[in-house]
């Protein structure tokens, strides 16, 4: 994970990446920027008593079904009024390899779009074929064509099989918080995100793609969560990965299965200072009140569920669709500005998805279903959960403050103790 606080290092290794070999010019972006956490590693949403059904895995991240790689680019600098062009910058990138950086071989997959107010691309070959190849990247809304083209030369370099490429990138919309319209992800930041992703613990919160996001009324970003489930004498794992933007406001916010939008301090955004003019009127100075009908319409979530049991594109397109029953558990009714897409595979028959050889691929009973339904529900909500858990309070352009879900009094409205209290 990089933070760049400087444009200068972004811009040389802009120029040396077209006469040194991609390898040295990565190294050349990790030199010259500082590596950090802009997270809280330590805290997840079990920790504070939050109820959830079912067996985690032993990382409860996406990363427990084998094979699968995270990586994000982090990009923090600048505070104050906004520039396009120079910042504040709040943003990043985050890139999944379904199979390790290191397969050649594409997966099973299916979509779904709960509201269609955003994008992912690569989805009208999806539903054509039931194939992903290549990583899948999730980043910002003005970012998905320089993140697109950029796995598109990453699966060049590495040697994909195929004359061309359409691989998935979905976006959410940080424009709150970061100079969206300066377009700050670069090259170098995807291939840095694709070289450094690994298995694992999964960094959460307000890192890679999820940098600038607003999630149920808090500070949002990436969040991670996963099941065990069996299935006859078969046990399989699925793990959910969200970039979480939706619900600024936190309207009807549930967790637990509980209403806490009247317990929480939600949706209290504000600018931290007058002297700095506000481009978007969409949420008032600190200590001044607001018709919240001026606000601006919600964000989106995207949710990338990955699962080692043999799921073939049918099944997996249903069930691409059960993060929708995660959404209202906490709540949300996918409001008519939020784009809520899910993408779904399967990292079972790696030989099977050759498409120049004929091939047997293994098929999970289709009346054994709703096991992965279940578990795909459970692991989305807790991941939405893990994702404001993490993040801390972020101050973006215009000095816009989104503050971040207090734990303490979360932890008080689930009766949870501090491992003080245990001693």
């Amino acid at each position: 994970m990089i933070l760049c606080n400087n444009p200068l290092p972004q811009l040389a290794a802009r120029r040396f990446i077209g006469v040194l070999p991609r390898v040295l010019a990565l190294a050349l972006v990790s030199v010259m920027c500082t590596s950090v956490t802009f997270a809280d590693t330590t805290i997840r949403a079990r920790d504070l008593g939050i109820p959830f059904r079912g067996l985690p895995g032993p990382l409860n991240a996406i990363t427990d079904v084998a094979h699968v790689e995270v990586g994000h680019t982090t990009l923090i600098s600048g505070d104050g009024a906004v520039t396009r062009g120079k910042g504040p910058i709040r943003t990043g990138v985050t890139v999944i390899h379904p199979r390790g950086k290191q397969s050649l071989h594409g997966v099973y997959a299916g979509w779904f779009t709960l509201n269609a107010s955003g994008e992912m691309t690569g989805t009208t070959w999806l539903a054509e074929r039931g194939l992903i190849d290549g990583p899948i990247a999730i980043t910002n809304t003005h970012s998905v064509g320089i993140v697109r083209d950029s796995l598109v030369s990453w699966m060049v370099d590495q040697g994909w099989r195929a004359d061309w490429h359409a691989p998935v990138v979905a976006e959410t919309y940080d424009g709150a918080l970061n100079d969206i319209d300066g377009q700050h992800v670069a090259s170098e930041h995807v291939y840095t995100a694709l070289a450094s992703a690994s298995s694992g613990t999964v960094i959460e919160g307000a890192v890679g793609g999820g940098t600038g996001m607003i999630c149920n009324g808090f500070k949002g970003g990436i969040g991670t969560a996963s099941r065990v489930f069996k299935v006859k004498d078969r046990s399989y794992t699925l793990g959910a990965l969200v970039q979480c933007n939706y619900n600024w406001d936190g309207d009807d916010l549930r967790i637990g299965g509980r209403a806490v939008s009247d317990q929480l301090p939600i949706g209290q955004h504000c600018h931290v200072d007058k002297k700095l003019p506000r481009s978007k009127e969409w949420y008032p100075y600190c200590k001044e009140n607001t018709d919240r009908e001026e606000r601006t319409r919600d964000g989106s979530i995207i949710v990338v569920l990955a699962t080692d049991a043999p799921l073939l594109p049918h099944q997996l397109t249903r069930l691409a669709k059960r993060p929708s029953l995660a959404l209202g558990r906490l709540g949300a009714v996918s409001s008519d500005g939020s784009g809520d897409i899910f993408v779904a595979f399967s990292t079972a028959n790696s030989s099977a998805t050759d498409e120049f050889e004929f091939t047997v691929a293994d098929s999970y009973p289709n009346n054994e279903l709703t096991h992965a339904f279940r578990a795909a529900i459970q692991a989305t909500e807790e991941a939405i959960i893990n994702s404001m858990i993490a993040a801390p309070t972020m101050v973006g352009i215009d000095g816009l403050r989104v503050q971040h879900l207090p734990h303490e009094k979360v932890r008080s409205l689930f009766g949870a103790t501090t491992p003080e209290d245990q001693q």
